[in-house]
């Protein structure tokens, strides 16, 4: 795939857009002007490889609280602001490394210039976020409904203030629960600017459900060269968010982060629970951080074959598998034996890794 070319940005330490990666990003959930605890939650996050962090000011207890949660906080933090513009320019006086305004509820022209005008000389982007739930009235009047060009015309609105105040330190969402909605809307702005965009499915459900959306409407986007930052918008735990979201940049070999874990899906041939061996193998690679692509197949017969590019895996038997590594075979080993032969695997690779990587 050949990525949209997009102008950089650079959002605190994190750079975005042109040629950077595509950046990892999720938002808290606690309370902002809880301190503690919400730099707690940024640890975990930046622990699972979340780049970016966003904070939701809601009020001034909030914006006195991203002081002390910016002067600690291990990734960049952008302030989430919505409805009142002072809540804005108290997060720039707190030191934000980048802003999120909705151009549909900040209140007017004049609001957005006393914001750009703060902004600016301390370089720090604004997101122009549009959601289809809070359209100006006129262009709900205008298009009946939310409409990708709808969407579209709402963020130009907000684009040209910022252009016309000589301010391009810009990136622009539109967002919506609605896949097909939403990959309509980046498509159409994809082509008429070179702001980098921020990709999403916003509202998209609980992590069974929202998973599913985001992998279609993310992913759909990310294939044909679009977006240049994402979130992945789960209800519950955010840290699932960051993984989720790296599994759709793996899958589409974008980024590379912690193991990948390839199992078929069972058939007759199965003589193994597969599935436990599987889960059991997924829970304890979760405490892994390299690349490393992990087979556990069912099939003595055809699973090393199948699995030839895994770096190694097992294939289950009749009490008992097999270990191997590239498609070639290692050793036989007893059933009860495999889980912990695939790790003693698995660790000398990372150790070999590690080794050549200190000889270089």
């Amino acid at each position: 795939m050949e990525r949209r070319h997009s102008r950089q940005v650079q959002v605190g330490t994190v750079k975005m857009g042109g040629k950077s990666p595509i950046v990892v990003q999720s938002m808290t959930n606690t309370h902002t002007d809880d301190v503690e605890g919400t730099l707690k939650q940024i640890h975990d996050l930046a622990a699972a490889g979340c780049e970016l962090i966003r904070c939701a000011v809601p009020d001034m207890a909030a914006a006195k609280g991203l002081a002390g949660i910016v002067a600690r906080s291990p990734i960049p933090v952008v302030a989430d602001i919505h409805f009142d513009y002072q809540l804005a320019l108290a997060a720039i006086a707190a030191h934000v490394d980048g802003l999120r305004l909705n151009p549909g509820n900040i209140g007017g022209r004049e609001k957005v210039e006393a914001v750009v005008a703060a902004a600016k000389p301390l370089n720090i982007p604004i997101r122009i976020g549009v959601n289809a739930g809070s359209l100006p009235k006129d262009l709900l009047e205008k298009y009946g409904h939310p409409t990708a060009e709808a969407l579209v015309e709402a963020a130009w609105r907000h684009i040209k203030i910022l252009e016309e105040l000589d301010y391009r330190n810009i990136v622009v969402s539109l967002k919506c629960h609605d896949v097909p909605l939403t990959v309509a809307a980046y498509r159409l702005l994809s082509q008429q600017c070179d702001y980098p965009l921020h990709v999403g499915i916003t509202e998209a459900g609980t992590v069974n459900s929202g998973i599913i959306k985001s992998a279609v409407g993310i992913g759909t986007l990310l294939a044909e060269g679009i977006g240049d930052t994402i979130r992945v918008s789960l209800t519950g735990d955010p840290v699932n968010e960051v993984k989720v979201a790296y599994s759709i940049l793996k899958a589409l070999n974008l980024r590379e982060y912690g193991p990948t874990l390839i199992s078929c899906p069972t058939c007759g041939r199965t003589r193994i629970n597969l599935e436990k061996l599987a889960l059991t193998v997924e829970k304890r690679l979760a405490d892994i951080k390299e690349p490393i692509t992990v087979a556990v197949m069912g099939c003595v017969v055809n699973g090393p074959g199948e699995a030839r590019e895994a770096d190694v895996g097992i294939a289950g038997g009749m009490g008992e598998g097999l270990v191997f590594k590239k498609g070639q075979i290692l050793r036989k080993v007893p059933e009860d034996q495999l889980i912990s032969a695939l790790f003693a695997e698995i660790q000398n690779i990372l150790n070999e890794r590690k080794n050549t990587n200190a000889r270089i």
